[in-house]
């Protein structure tokens, strides 16, 4: 199947609006046009955990201050937008954001059954205000079962969730995450989504849980899910060793395990082109929890959204 995202020249001047007689472009203007479009459709946006102190006008604002392109709203408890609440607030959430000219391409849910009354109420309105993808919610392994049965209690309850998913228009993203969960070892993300076959259920690719989980081996993680990948999000962190014990801590983007340089070498040629959230787990007053009051002044948690913005652009 053809990626979405590899343009040919006819596509290109389709795309554009320019016919095929109007304008000779040559390979290497053509190149860098495709290029321009590429990352046009490649969005940053911040993670609204990070801004859960400001109301949705204050945190829309304050983004495109920043410089981001969009938002990822948590549309869960303790959210911006809380799951019960999400037919009034979230329609209210996005016109906030929009208003100050960013999209938002993508939500973080607790989603994980189709059968919940929430999922139907969260994916039908976010469905109709234009948002294309959202997270779901961490599913854990039943110790006592084996690992194939729980594999296929996953395979089923993901069919179930992929057919509603279809029926509003929107796709889902599990996120690989570190741990004992489903996902933690990656593969077994890979060997369910093939299984699920549909485009309308993929994966949430988090590489800095994947280094934590697979070391020296994510980027054969990486191929392994490219085809699935259809969101992305960003964070750094190290290993540090207390009294007894090692440790992961977060930290600021580039000061890190994480070899940002090689992973998006490796998006590239892999042509994998989705919105990337931005997420910073590192003290920040608590802004890196979620909490809706901080203990720092609010510039330390702007600077430090700008300057892990500013190492990331400089990747793309």
């Amino acid at each position: 199947m053809k990626n979405i995202f590899q343009f040919s020249r006819r596509d290109f001047l389709k795309f554009s609006g320019i016919s095929m007689g109007a304008t000779a472009l040559t390979g290497q203007n053509l190149y860098a046009q495709n290029e321009m479009i590429l990352k046009e459709q490649q969005k940053i946006c911040i993670f609204s955990k990070h801004l859960q102190w400001l109301d949705y006008d204050g945190m829309a604002k304050t983004a495109a201050n920043i410089g981001f392109d969009g938002i990822d709203l948590t549309v869960r408890p303790r959210g911006h937008v809380l799951p019960g609440n999400v037919e009034t607030d979230l329609p209210r959430a996005v016109e906030a954001v929009k208003k100050a000219g960013l999209e938002v391409p993508m939500i973080t849910t607790n989603i994980q059954d189709a059968d919940d009354p929430l999922t139907e109420k969260i994916l039908k309105t976010a469905s109709k205000l234009g948002i294309q993808y959202y997270r779901m919610g961490w599913y854990d392994y039943d110790p006592k079962l084996e690992i194939q049965q729980n594999l296929d209690n996953f395979v089923s309850r993901l069919k179930a969730l992929a057919a509603v998913n279809e029926h509003h228009q929107i796709k889902g993203a599990y996120q690989n995450h570190s741990g004992t969960g489903f996902g933690a070892p990656v593969w077994d993300i890979w060997l369910t989504l093939k299984e699920v076959n549909s485009k309308w259920l993929g994966c949430q690719f988090d590489i800095r849980h994947a280094v934590v989980e697979n070391g020296h081996t994510w980027p054969i993680t990486l191929k392994a899910l490219g085809s699935y990948i259809n969101t992305l999000d960003i964070k750094d962190f190290i290993w540090k060793k207390d009294e007894k014990t090692w440790q992961t801590e977060n930290v600021p983007l580039g000061e890190g395990m994480v070899d940002f340089n090689e992973y998006f070498k490796l998006i590239k040629s892999y042509n994998i082109r989705a919105p990337i959230c931005l997420h910073l787990e590192y003290p920040l007053g608590g802004a890196e929890h979620g909490n809706t009051s901080l203990t720092v002044d609010p510039q330390v948690v702007i600077t430090a959204m700008k300057k892990d913005l500013t190492f990331l652009k400089d990747l793309l």
